[in-house]
């Protein structure tokens, strides 16, 4: 019933000037009905921290009635109008002023004092509707900004209730960058260590069968299923293809990473050759990893850096992408450019999920003196200016993340050259397992991207 209502209101009784409040009472309240909750589980006007929120909801917990207790949200709503006073649409789809702006109002919700327990947030003029999904600190698109229509709106609605109602565990994060030689599997691996020593249930997959440098640093080798055996035949269980990693310390304490390693059968077709023997081509990877994201807290995956099949696969098959970048190395600052203005929005066209976003670029592994850094803050700028100028994209959030006037800052993240961390491949060791100096500049990464 609820869904044929949703029907008569998008033919009859929304009209262009309807206000939030309007909105609120004919549209908004019947979808939070719809996605399961009850008078008792949501209520308008959420005190977040960091202003209100239009609607909360959560289910009730044995005698704590939210509607009461107004704690521990699940669910965020900010409402739109249709059309602003002056009588222009107000637009929601992605790339507007009014999308971005509202998207980063309910990111900044996502994560207020009071929305540590929010697990999702939802935006909407009734006119656009968008799922939003947080995982610790990373708030991104779990659907794409739908434009609303009579013979959509029951499958969005039912797409969203699917999702809240059966939320996925982990982020799966891709270390990519456009350019070799900044970091990308030492960061991988380093993560990794450090997020299961705080912890996390890690699992890491090596999808750069040609170099295969992650699976040699921690000395292991393909077991009897490969990931090319899994990707090729739908039959196999994917979970045969996972290897453990275990470091035990003296204390007796240990820490196990899940490994799926580099498969070589892989590294002997050509991209014409993967396209004709995996089904579904580089979508086919995110299909085989569902299973795990129920499982696991994060999976890293490690990639080449060619844009070819096992890049693009594992774009694919992420929630986001973190680039590492050399602020000395100009090319590694404009291929992390090309990743964000043009391969991650190649990947959101084909997936048509939302999916995936750039986080901020950082620095990886150098130290800086102060003339290098504003050296390497010109070369910035002229890309942001270069890329603005041709396309209208604004480059700058990736860049300075915290850029807001008047202060303007430009700080970027940066982890600080230590030579224990290269020379740990030698001891098959991840460096932030072995040494607490590695581990400290690894936890603040952590905690600048995914940790709160």
């Amino acid at each position: 019933m609820l869904l044929t209502y949703f029907e008569q209101v998008l033919d009859n009784i929304l009209p262009d000037e309807s206000n939030e409040t309007y909105i609120s009472d004919i549209f908004v309240r019947p979808l939070i009905n719809a996605l399961g909750f009850n008078q008792q589980e949501h209520f308008s006007e959420f005190k977040t921290g960091d202003g209100n929120v239009d609607f909360a909801a959560r289910k009730n917990v044995n005698s704590d009635i939210f509607a009461l207790s107004r704690i521990n949200p699940y669910l965020l709503i900010e409402v739109k109008v249709r059309a602003t006073v002056a009588g222009a649409k107000f637009n929601l789809s992605e790339g507007t002023p009014e999308y971005i702006n509202t998207k980063e109002q309910m990111k900044k919700y996502l994560l207020a004092s009071k929305c540590k327990t929010s697990q999702w947030g939802i935006i909407t003029n009734s006119v656009h509707l968008q799922l939003f999904r947080r995982h610790g600190k990373v708030v991104f698109p779990a659907t794409p900004s739908t434009l609303i229509k009579k013979d959509n709106i029951n499958a969005i609605v039912c797409h969203i209730k699917n999702l809240i109602d059966n939320p996925p565990k982990a982020l799966t994060i891709c270390v990519y960058n456009n350019k070799g030689g900044v970091g990308k599997t030492t960061t991988t691996l380093n993560l990794a260590a450090t997020l299961v020593q705080q912890g996390k249930r890690v699992l890491l997959i090596d999808f750069d069968p040609q170099q295969g440098d992650l699976s040699k640093s921690l000395g292991l080798q393909v077991g009897k299923v490969s990931l090319y055996d899994c990707l090729s035949d739908r039959d196999l269980n994917i979970h045969d293809t996972v290897q453990p990693f275990t470091v035990k310390f003296k204390s007796g304490k240990s820490f196990q990473l899940d490994v799926i390693p580099a498969d070589p059968k892989l590294e002997n077709f050509t991209q014409q050759d993967l396209a004709t023997r995996i089904e579904k081509g580089s979508a086919r990877l995110k299909d085989a990893l569902k299973v795990f994201v129920y499982e696991y807290d994060y999976i890293l995956i490690d990639c080449p850096t060619s844009w070819m099949f096992f890049s693009q696969s594992s774009l694919y098959a992420c929630d986001v992408v973190l680039i590492p970048t050399k602020h000395n190395n100009l090319a590694s600052l404009n291929n992390a450019a090309k990743v964000i203005k043009e391969l991650v929005p190649e990947v959101n066209a084909a997936r048509q999920d939302g999916g995936p976003i750039a986080l901020p670029i950082f620095f990886n592994g150098e130290s800086i003196t102060l003339p290098q850094l504003k050296i390497a803050n010109q070369e910035i700028e002229t890309i942001i200016s270069r890329e603005f100028k041709a396309s209208n994209f604004n480059l700058r959030p990736y860049f300075y993340p915290n850029y807001i006037k008047p202060d303007r800052n430009t700080e970027i993240f940066s982890l600080p050259n230590y030579a224990i961390v290269a020379g740990a491949a030698f001891d098959r060791v991840p460096a932030a397992f072995k040494h607490s100096t590695a581990y400290e500049y690894y936890f603040k990464l952590a905690k600048e991207y995914f940790i709160l």
